[in-house]
């Protein structure tokens, strides 16, 4: 096969279906920008879970006499007693699953929140008083959270147990959602970029389809007469392929380089690295060039027929 003229035959298609080629390239490029970006959203997601895990507490929060008065149904018995506080404490230290306990004590409680919410409008009308004393429990394993929940949540003095893990499931499963819907929406795209490399294909093989049956005429070979239109097909996935790595890389670039990274509230968050962006963009420009090559195929199939 003579290098040339497959050339000179993708130059002669792309030049007269260069509005299609063009959609097609954005098409593919948008469909492959989602389906990167839902793929590092998922990494994401894996190394928040990874880091926040790691350091989740069950907190167990202990009555005080504001509760007792409010007539809180868990502290009706009354404020926590000293010796309801040690026997707690003694009850964590023999159980298997606890890896490490610390008490809080109501002015530590009172300092962590005029830290934590300084801004906030209700901060100067709290008093250390109406803060609750807690104990913080590290488990070894933070799917055992049942186990204290069950032990301590009816236990005197003991006005709730509260999960700190099933707190992030809650924005974790908002993140998965999130992914979920973008899976979608790159499935649509991804839908309308194969119809649009199919139809622009028929239209190139119909524009050309007496040089085809004079080549079919003389002898020429099927894959012979295919190529030309395969890696027409190949070249808008490729130039769509690049468009969408240089989407995600301009995205990571903004958005957690010189964004989110930056902001003092989200310092605490470990945010996927350079590494796993640039392990994504190979898949991506593979993605690209065999869709298209692949439906240009199977389009041909009927209508190089002679």
């Amino acid at each position: 096969m003579r290098a040339q003229f497959v050339f000179s035959e993708i130059s002669v298609g792309l030049r007269r279906n260069l509005t299609m080629t063009f959609a097609v390239v954005v098409s593919v490029a948008l469909s492959l920008a989602l389906f990167g970006g839902t793929l590092l959203m998922r990494d994401q997601v894996s190394t928040m879970k990874g880091y926040w895990y790691d350091k989740v507490n069950v907190s167990i929060f202990l009555c005080n006499k504001n509760d007792a008065e409010s007539d809180d149904p868990n502290c009706t018995r009354g404020a926590v007693t000293e010796d309801q506080k040690k026997e707690i404490k003694a009850d964590l230290a023999k159980m298997d699953v606890v890896e490490r306990v610390q008490f809080e004590t109501a002015e530590e409680a009172y300092k962590h929140y005029k830290e934590e919410f300084s801004d906030s409008p209700l901060a100067p009308s709290v008093t250390p008083n109406q803060m609750q004393e807690s104990f913080r429990v590290k488990l070894k394993d933070p799917e055992k959270y049942r186990v204290i929940s069950s032990a301590f949540s009816s236990r005197p003095g003991v006005q709730e147990v509260q999960d700190q893990k099933g707190l992030l499931e809650q924005l974790f499963n908002l993140l998965n959602g999130m992914n979920y819907a973008a899976l979608a929406v790159m499935a649509l795209m991804l839908v309308v970029a194969l119809m649009l490399i199919v139809n622009t294909v028929r239209v190139s093989a119909f524009s050309r389809r007496r040089e085809t049956g004079i080549m079919r005429l003389v002898g020429a070979s099927s894959f012979y007469i295919q190529m030309p239109f395969i890696m027409e097909a190949a070249l808008a996935g490729l130039f769509g392929g690049i468009g969408a790595c240089v989407m995600l890389v301009v995205g990571r670039y903004f958005l957690i380089d010189h964004g989110l990274s930056l902001a003092t509230e989200l310092e605490s968050i470990n945010f996927i690295g350079w590494d796993a962006v640039l392990v994504k963009l190979p898949l991506i420009i593979a993605i690209a060039l065999l869709m298209p090559a692949l439906a240009a195929f199977f389009a041909l199939r009927k209508y190089l027929k002679v």
